[in-house]
């Protein structure tokens, strides 16, 4: 009986400080261009400088209108990591081997995260395809959340 008592202490426990564990998030995306002959280009990227959203948020309201007067040229960053990639097509049509070859830097760089001890929490993608014959344009883009634990 008490080892049951224990068992359900010590797991009660572990859930509560798993429910108090604070994370930092890190955010990489690839950018790969669906543009037509190879005429795109297509990069890995990853931000070196932080950001706080509230320096640049504004609240609306019917009787208030808040604005921020912060400049969208403050917003951007300059420090950050850019990775080539390659381009899904050439002038002969879709190129296998670049999405391979782009499969291999991505899958280097997640694997050099995860070494950094980085969680792989969550991946969506989107694409911005080519809607016909005068288009011409699109990329297949792609956001990796990673996650890890905060030191105190």
């Amino acid at each position: 009986m008490n080892k049951i008592i224990l068992i359900l202490v010590l797991t009660l426990v572990s859930v509560d400080l798993q429910a108090q564990q604070q994370y930092e998030v890190k955010v990489i995306t690839s950018v790969e261009s669906i543009v037509p002959n190879g005429l795109g280009r297509s990069r890995l990227i990853s931000a070196n400088e932080q950001r706080d959203y509230q320096e640049f948020t504004s609240t609306q309201t019917e009787d208030d209108n808040t604005r921020n007067k912060s400049k969208r040229k403050d917003i951007r960053v300059k420090d950050f990591e850019e990775t080539k990639l390659l381009n899904f097509y050439n002038i002969g049509g879709i190129r296998f081997q670049n999405i391979a070859a782009n499969d291999a830097l991505i899958e280097s760089k997640i694997n050099a995260m995860l070494a950094e001890g980085w969680d792989l929490a969550f991946v969506t993608s989107a694409v911005e395809s080519d809607s016909g014959d005068k288009d011409g344009q699109g990329i297949f883009i792609t956001r990796y959340i990673f996650r890890r634990p905060i030191q105190n």
